[in-house]
């Protein structure tokens, strides 16, 4: 059976077996392997079995995972890998896993020894912690790893020693290959996409393309940002979404007293009837669900924006001392009204960082507006019926991630983001003369994943440049800000992403001669 021998951190010297169903890493008591570490998350990363291979999942943590020294999202493992989390540190070690490179594999065998003595290896014997020369006890394995941890002082000397050669020769970054499954249920996504329109169609008249980007937010498993008018139907059509998909739904009205325990829940003290004895008990509030609606996030103080913006990077709550994981899948769809901004408490640039994307609510059109009036004035209105299921949505979630993104894409989406920083020599000149600050990193990840999520809506398993350009809008619009030039002209960012759209080219064969001698152009002097 697979373990992992902890080398560094609180839990140095211990060793913990795998089981089949896997292990959860994190700072919060729902995880397998609690970790009391300010730089671990409360679910920080995941050990599971995926197609007879074991893997390492970093669950979206504040600090990240590293294995081998390289930070990574997603990685088949190998035996003798080095997992580092927070201050800990452990070997990964599984006698049916391929080894790792020839030069590591005396001290992974040394560290392992219990588990294969009937192995040749005699350098082992160098090692502290083989003081009962296990070499010569080759009937007795089982009775091996109990007296393992009981002399951690000698083990954590040489420990960092032998972590070395593992460091030194990194491998790089596996990712895990879709199953069958997988496939299949992408084949079925456009058959399926059209399904959700024709249901939200039901309810909603005209907004195909915010749907569209509502759909891909959720597969990219982002939250979003809506901006639009009074009666644009924002509301109807997140709840309309919520039962097409087979979502909890719940909506929070943002105003100016709404409190963070408004949102997230709050101890309640009471008397058990049973023991007549007072005692607190937790309520949970309406952030527990898998599709929150926001609305006026403006209109809330910064304390309560920051309490509901915690929980959407984390994807979790803290109550008191205890810890509350989130729902899975969890969106958050938070709504703005660009007009009557009096008295309002806009985000911080920030803060809308944190969401994906920003999807701009326009009005309908001559023919959708006379089907609204005589849909709505009618009878009742038809229920949609549901199309995919929450275990459905969490697995396309999966495919996403596994979906690979070509160089020349990758590259594309470079040359995209970084055209909106003003600070570049070669940087277009609608950039110098309108934009006062660029997108950063995270909006070259977005666009990479929203990119993703909508080749998997059409059905598709490859990323062209066209869907970079059909995402660009939505993820960098609250990302670039104007200058005075640009507001005196009545430009917005729209306008500006568009330009810049059409005048950055795709990389051409140049942009793959290495090395690459202008990569980090000057900043302007001033």
């Amino acid at each position: 059976m697979p373990h992992i021998m902890f080398t560094q951190g609180p839990l140095a010297g211990q060793r913990i077996e795998v089981p089949e169903s896997g292990l959860v890493f994190g700072r919060s008591a729902e995880a397998n392997v609690v970790l009391n570490d300010l730089q671990v998350s409360g679910r920080h990363a995941e050990l599971k079995l995926e197609d007879g291979t074991w893997c390492l999942f970093d669950l979206q943590s504040s600090n990240g995972t590293t294995v081998n020294g390289h930070s990574i999202d997603a990685v088949q493992l190998a035996n003798g890998d080095v997992i580092a989390i927070g201050d800990s540190q452990f070997l990964f070690q599984d006698d049916g896993a391929p080894a790792e490179a020839p030069p590591a594999a005396d001290s992974g065998a040394a560290l392992h020894q219990p588990e294969s003595a009937g192995q040749p290896s005699t350098e082992t014997p160098q090692q502290p912690v083989e003081t009962a020369a296990p070499e010569p006890e080759m009937p007795e394995p089982p009775s091996e790893p109990e007296p393992q941890p009981q002399p951690p002082p000698p083990d954590r000397e040489p420990r960092p020693e032998t972590a070395g050669p593992f460091i030194q020769t990194p491998e790089p970054p596996l990712t895990v290959e879709a199953t069958e499954e997988d496939l299949e249920l992408v084949h079925q996504m456009s058959k399926l996409t059209d399904a959700i329109r024709s249901e939200v169609g039901k309810v909603i008249v005209g907004q195909r393309e915010v749907l569209d980007q509502v759909l891909m937010c959720m597969l990219a498993n982002g939250h979003a940002l809506l901006v639009g008018l009074p009666g644009l139907a924002k509301t109807l059509t997140v709840s309309t979404i919520a039962r097409v998909l087979d979502l909890k739904f719940k909506r929070v009205q943002f105003t100016p007293d709404l409190m963070p325990t408004d949102i997230i829940g709050a101890d309640v003290l009471e008397t058990n009837k049973e023991t007549g004895e007072k005692e607190f008990r937790f309520i949970k509030g309406p952030i527990f669900c898998n599709l929150l609606l926001a609305d006026e996030i403006n209109r809330t103080p910064p304390k309560t924006q920051a309490a509901l913006l915690e929980a959407m990077q984390e994807k979790r709550v803290t109550a008191g001392n205890t810890t509350y994981t989130l729902d899975k899948p969890f969106f958050v769809l938070a709504t703005q009204n660009p007009i009557e901004q009096e008295g309002t408490y806009p985000l911080p640039e920030a803060q809308q960082d944190r969401f994906m994307f920003m999807i701009w609510v326009d009005y309908p059109s001559a023919e959708e507006e006379e089907k609204i009036i005589g849909a709505t004035t009618a009878g009742a209105q038809t229920e949609p019926r549901r199309i995919l299921s929450k275990e459905q949505l969490l697995q396309l979630q999966s495919v996403v991630r596994k979906i690979p993104v070509s160089e020349h894409v990758i590259k594309y989406v470079v040359r995209l983001v970084r055209a909106t920083r003003y600070q570049y020599e070669d940087a277009p000149e609608v950039t110098k003369k309108y934009v006062s600050y660029g997108a950063g990193p995270r909006a070259s990840q977005s666009l990479v994943l929203a990119a993703k999520a909508r080749a998997v809506l059409e059905g598709r398993i490859h990323v062209s440049c066209n869907d970079i350009r059909k995402s660009a809008l939505p993820v960098m619009r609250h990302r670039i800000g104007t200058n005075f030039a640009a507001d005196s002209e009545g430009l917005k960012t729209a306008d500006i992403i568009r330009r810049l759209l059409e005048t950055v080219p795709e990389p051409g064969e140049d942009a793959y001669v290495e090395p690459k001698v202008e990569a980090k152009p000057a900043r302007k002097k001033k």
